[in-house]
């Protein structure tokens, strides 16, 4: 099994608690940030903006992608210009779709031409990766996050999906592709093997690292130990 610093893949952490974040930012196995609406939601972030640039005051050498969040796309333009001018590591998360079901390569297109950097996100097929890569500038560095994570939460195997999707990037060369949503700690070491170069991960799966090459018979006896701890603190009587 490899160990963690020789895998390939890049590890970006996934999250908006902004302790978490620095956390994962201090750490040198971490080569990005990602985080969205979603995560600043559950997080408790009221301003946007404020916290954007609090924590870009903070990191400045690792790329990190913050997310427009209209559903108008001539909003979202005007946000993704404004997200893209608080820093030369920020790359602007585009959705794949707004919620009325139109697609975004339109304005990908037009954000590429002025070499914004972009991550467009939610992707779910390879139609979309296709249809990203097309519009995107070959020589401008953006990301294609593809959710397989997601994908196997429908029942089917991202695996040939994900590895697909490695070869069609290969016709944008500044362009790299993620691993959205894992699962697993294991997601980490399949996206390495399929040679794709991204993968965010959030904390808690992260947390799971010093697991990796854990002796399987001492993990065994680890979890009897934790059934047996916790019936006892329980007081069970049968």
């Amino acid at each position: 099994m490899k160990k963690v610093e020789d895998l390939k893949v890049k590890i970006f952490a996934d999250g908006a608690d902004k302790a978490g974040m620095l956390e994962m930012y201090a750490k040198s196995f971490i080569k990005g940030l990602t985080t969205n609406p979603t995560l600043m939601n559950k997080a408790g972030i009221t301003d946007y903006r404020i916290f954007a640039k609090e924590i870009l005051s903070a990191i400045k050498d690792k790329p990190i992608s913050f997310e427009v969040f209209s559903d108008d796309f001539k909003d979202m333009e005007r946000q993704a210009l404004e997200i893209a001018s608080w820093g030369d590591n920020v790359y602007v998360k585009i959705p794949i779709t707004n919620t009325q079901r139109e697609t975004c390569y339109s304005l990908v297109k037009k954000l590429a031409a002025q070499k914004v950097k972009l991550n467009v996100t939610a992707i779910m097929t390879l139609e979309q990766v296709r249809d990203v890569v097309a519009a995107l500038q070959p020589n401008v560095p953006s990301y294609v996050s593809v959710f397989a994570g997601r994908i196997a939460d429908t029942g089917r195997d991202p695996l040939p999906l994900m590895s697909a999707a490695v070869e069609i990037l290969k016709l944008t060369p500044a362009a790299e592709l993620i691993w959205a949503s894992p699962r697993e700690l294991l997601n980490i070491f399949q996206a390495d093997a399929i040679g794709c170069q991204v993968i965010t991960v959030t904390n808690d799966i992260l947390k799971k690292l010093s697991l990796v090459g854990y002796d399987l018979d001492e993990y065994s006896l680890d979890t009897v130990k934790m059934f047996y701890k916790d019936a006892v603190s329980a007081k069970y009587k049968i």
